[in-house]
């Protein structure tokens, strides 16, 4: 099987065309060697790509069942077979490893397989009238033109999470995905739709700059909803246009997730969640763990263990070698940030106890003590391989901190006690909480997305349907109504 050709170019209305502007250059983060350059979207391709899913969308719509649910077998069956192809860009684009990668094609094959589902549970519903003889309808129906922005971090999975069960719901979609990861993040899966056997103007890319085109393609009057996944700034100020737009957003959006761990944990098992939870894809995850809490009476015990096996990590290069772990950080920007926030926390007290260092594009596994909840380590989103680990007198106190920020996307607590624990998950103000077993957790069919600074709405199964959609009340009056009362 040849691989995919003509990577770089916009795709809109079932045509791959070059841009009408700059070039954007698609680098790998660990050498920051070119790896293809695109010729990036303009206002009028942004325009075009959205009148070419806006006509679509009268024959999309209409599609059967059946004819939707096909094209995502379809391009789950072509994914099989160009899984090392999907991999290997997912590698050096996003510089994750090879490990992550996989694991990424296998949750987008999940999604995917869920969405399947779809066209046959878009499911109306008859309500009891009031009025004599008339029948009360509720018919769930498409939005139209969805908007999708898509993020550089799991760039293939988090962009079919919306992809999929907008096209399955009878929606058309144009996608801006990030600029740091165009190919696996968008030009890569239109592909895979095109020779699904996606219509012309289902499904459209827009590869460009936030900065050039971000705004325009948030409030363009077409799309009926923006699906966003990216910072927590980003999210609010698409909130922003797109509430003076009055549309629809899902937004995903940063978190300050919390591991704690509670006395009476298995320690160990609970070192192995949190040093996966803490650097998997170098703790450039939303959803990843920004603050270790653990109870005073085990703090030395989970420390001490917590850097043994940080310190065995592998570092690298994940394009060359498979067995890397630790990879670069995206760019030079996302680098000098958390650095920067790493040094101003070591001067407020911070006590280093691992690495601390960073080479080329990547930071070593970092483990601090002395760290306390208003240093700019534990207070802001760390995207990044540094563990802040605090320690904690009892649950009330783990709970204040937990809470004392704008986050609420996700978080883990490991307790032999499950019962206490649950009772204690409930207390925490997150839209997800994992007992026994770390904060990286995205199931296809289970409400995923955060509270407060974290999003608005959920992604994944049903909710997704929810958001997705939209439904319109229509009566039937099946005999004459009396108007007597107001004649």
């Amino acid at each position: 099987m040849k691989t995919y050709k003509n990577l770089n170019k916009q795709f809109i209305n079932g045509e791959w065309i070059a841009g009408k502007g700059d070039d954007l250059i698609d680098v790998n983060p660990f050498d920051n060697k070119k790896l293809t350059t695109f010729k990036s979207a303009t206002k009028e391709d942004v325009d075009k790509a959205h009148e070419a899913a806006k006509n679509a969308f009268k024959t999309w719509s209409k599609t059967l069942p059946q004819e939707r649910r096909g094209l995502l077998l379809n391009a789950i069956n072509i994914i099989e077979k160009r899984k090392e192809e999907i991999a290997d860009w997912i590698v050096k684009e996003s510089g994750s490893a090879r490990v992550k990668a996989e694991t990424e094609i296998m949750a987008a094959t999940l999604m995917m397989q869920e969405a399947a589902s779809m066209p046959n549970r878009m499911e109306g519903r008859i309500y009891p009238s009031p009025i004599p003889g008339k029948e009360s309808r509720a018919y769930r129906k498409p939005l139209g033109v969805l908007g999708i922005i898509t993020p550089w971090n799991f760039p293939f999975h988090l962009s079919m999470r919306s992809i999929a069960p907008a096209l399955a719901l009878g929606n058309t979609i144009v996608v801006k995905p990030a600029s740091s990861t165009p190919v696996s993040g968008a030009t890569l899966i239109a592909k895979i739709f095109e020779e699904a056997g996606v219509p012309k103007g289902v499904f459209n890319v827009t590869a460009g700059k936030g900065s050039d085109i971000g705004d325009y393609f948030v409030k363009h009057p077409t799309s009926k909803l923006i699906s966003f996944t990216g910072s927590t700034p980003v999210g609010r100020n698409i909130g922003k246009i797109a509430g003076e737009a009055l549309k629809k957003v899902s937004l995903e959006l940063g978190g300050n997730n919390v591991f704690i761990v509670r006395e009476d944990a298995n320690i160990e098992k609970a070192v192995e969640a949190a040093i996966f939870g803490k650097f998997y894809h170098q703790g450039q995850i939303c959803m990843a763990i920004n603050r270790i809490l653990v109870h005073q009476n085990i703090f030395d015990e989970f420390k001490d263990l917590f850097i043994k096996k940080a310190k065995a990590l592998k570092v690298g290069n994940p394009v060359k070698d498979d067995k890397v772990i630790i990879g670069p950080i995206i760019d030079e920007k996302e680098l000098n940030r958390i650095m920067k926030n790493l040094q101003k926390s070591l001067a407020k007290g911070a006590k280093l106890e691992l690495g601390g260092k960073q080479h080329d594009n990547i930071i070593e596994p970092t483990v601090l003590t002395n760290v306390t909840n208003d240093m700019i380590i534990a207070n802001q989103e760390i995207f990044g391989p540094i563990a802040p680990l605090i320690k904690f007198k009892d649950d009330e106190e783990a709970l204040e901190m937990a809470n004392a920020l704008e986050y609420g996307l996700s978080g883990a607590i490991f307790s032999e006690n499950t019962e206490e624990a649950l009772a204690m998950a409930h207390l925490i103000e997150t839209g997800m909480v994992h007992i026994n077993d770390q904060t990286v957790n995205d199931d296809a069919n289970a409400p995923f997305g955060g509270e407060k600074g974290s999003g608005m709405g959920r992604f994944n199964g049903e909710f997704v349907l929810e958001e997705f959609t939209t439904v319109q009340w229509i009566t039937v009056q099946h005999k004459e109504r009396d108007y007597s009362p107001l004649a």
